[in-house]
């Protein structure tokens, strides 16, 4: 919404369509490159390109979360919690994957704390880089809004449809709504 306020909806509506058509050829990018083997070349290099990978994703992490400041404080918390609920499943998944390619849990922890690091460089390039240009603040908050919905249609919508139960049902129905309610309470506040 706060992007709709800066750019034209069909602008907009086109990066964020633009976006989630490049989030599925990254991924198409790096599923190709994976293998069923356990002695292929990838998984030897699986460590390292997850590093490299989780650095980057969290440089970009940095430029939304300073994107949606720019925009306003609601948003730039709100993208901030969406940053953080999607990373620490994220993170638990890159240890997992250094300790399946033999990394010491002590290593692992290490190498995993310090990616998320590039968070910070991220936030302040995008600072002083969309301060500088804030015509360009709307086309980062609509990438941003279609890594999110990305990850949502392609990761956890699969996931939630396996949970048939009613009780899983009324649960994730409960988060959901409470989501929605979490981002109408900023935008009531604002």
């Amino acid at each position: 919404p706060h992007g709709l306020q800066q750019a034209t909806p069909i602008a907009i509506s086109g990066t964020v369509l633009i976006g989630i058509v490049l989030f599925f050829t990254l991924e198409k990018l790096i599923i190709w490159r994976h293998c069923h083997d356990a002695k292929c070349e990838v998984h030897g290099a699986a460590g390292p390109l997850i590093l490299i990978g989780d650095a980057f994703h969290n440089f970009v992490d940095g430029f939304v979360i300073a994107a949606a400041f720019l925009t306003s404080i609601p948003l730039g918390i709100a993208a901030s919690l969406a940053v953080i609920a999607h990373e620490i499943p994220q993170e638990v998944g890159d240890f997992a994957i250094l300790l399946d390619n033999g990394y010491p849990k002590t290593r692992a922890l290490l190498l995993n704390t310090l990616s998320p690091m590039a968070t910070l460089p991220g936030a302040i390039i995008a600072y002083y880089f969309l301060g500088a240009t804030q015509e360009a603040v709307p086309f980062i908050l609509a990438l941003s809004a279609a890594s999110f919905i990305y990850i949502a249609v392609a990761d956890l919508v699969p996931v939630l449809h396996r949970q048939t139960g009613i009780t899983s049902t009324f649960r994730q129905l409960g988060l959901m709504l409470a989501g929605i309610g979490t981002i109408a309470l900023f935008k009531f506040v604002h």
